[in-house]
């Protein structure tokens, strides 16, 4: 049981560090607009990322990772009951790979409604 537990706790922190992204706004951060074409919260039944797809003009599709824990991030809960398919949104958080980002580890990191929507 300790082990599992130790495992579920590194890839938390995994999932909430930055892993480097030269388009970003910080190092490791990504900012970008899109549009949301699917939303999954499947994977919070058993403490996983949720995953929302955005399609952007600079960065293709995005799978943003919305993780099952929200007490461990320093981003602000998503609210993901507001979000529809089709709904044109910001995007800001850590880059994990070359299509996703994890919205988690800084205060700034969010997925919000775009201005104007």
């Amino acid at each position: 049981m300790a082990r599992g537990l130790a495992i579920a706790t590194a890839l938390l922190a995994a999932a909430c560090t930055s892993t480097g992204d030269t388009a970003g706004t910080a190092a490791g951060d990504v900012r970008t607009t899109g549009v949301i074409v699917s939303i999954d919260t499947q994977p919070w039944t058993y403490d996983g990322n949720a995953v929302v797809q955005v399609d952007t003009a600079d960065r293709g599709r995005l799978q943003v990772q919305l993780p099952a824990r929200w007490n461990l991030c320093r981003a602000a809960p998503v609210d993901v009951e507001a979000m529809a398919v089709g709904m044109r949104v910001e995007v800001e958080g850590a880059a994990s790979g070359e299509d996703a980002v994890v919205v988690c580890a800084d205060a700034s990191h969010g997925l919000v409604p775009a201005a104007g929507t």
